[in-house]
């Protein structure tokens, strides 16, 4: 499938069939974070891989709303931005969360974003600090987000052309 088939078949996938993910796709998927671009090559990121069951379930209540469906993912890679080795942290973050989305699709896999940075966990703690606390990362690695990834237990149609939306793009000035 070449890279814009790919970018259309591409949906965000929150039901999963349990099946665990063989070790040589997960190391594909870590490779391909770790080419992953970066401003300034400074790879501000570092990840978190959770295979584990009981810590999945954990991660899954995060947040009140948008992260369930993480339990019964097969992985979750916990996206982190070293907020002291770059400014660019979160746009570096950010880049590396869709090139392994894209990667776990090109594999058979299905996958979803789960937004960490600025969501409270309850009324007390942020997502961010009840993330550090459950997998012992240092306060300066901040928690951008969450990919859920494992084999889909749905099926959703690609987008239409038509169904883009147009109006959001503009040429050589804004509202052309």
């Amino acid at each position: 499938m070449d890279m814009l088939e790919l970018l259309r078949a591409r949906r965000s996938i929150r039901a999963y069939t349990g099946q665990a993910i063989e070790p040589q796709k997960v190391e594909l998927l870590k490779e391909a974070v770790l080419r992953s671009p970066s401003s300034r090559n400074l790879d501000s990121w570092e990840f978190i891989f959770v295979e584990d069951r009981e810590r999945l379930t954990k991660l899954a209540v995060c947040k009140p709303h948008g992260a369930d469906f993480l339990a019964d993912a097969a992985l979750g890679i916990v996206v982190c931005g070293d907020s002291r080795a770059s400014d660019t942290w979160i746009e570096d973050c950010s880049i590396a969360s869709i090139l392994v989305q894209m990667v776990a699709q090109s594999i058979g896999l299905g996958s979803c974003w789960i937004q960490v940075r600025n969501r409270m966990s309850d009324g007390q703690m942020t997502s961010e600090q009840y993330i550090q606390a459950l997998l012992g990362s240092p306060e300066h690695l901040k928690i951008e987000s969450i990919i859920a990834i494992g084999y889909p237990a749905e099926k959703r149609e690609p987008l239409s052309r038509a169904d883009l939306q147009d109006a959001k793009v503009h040429t050589n000035a804004y509202g052309r």
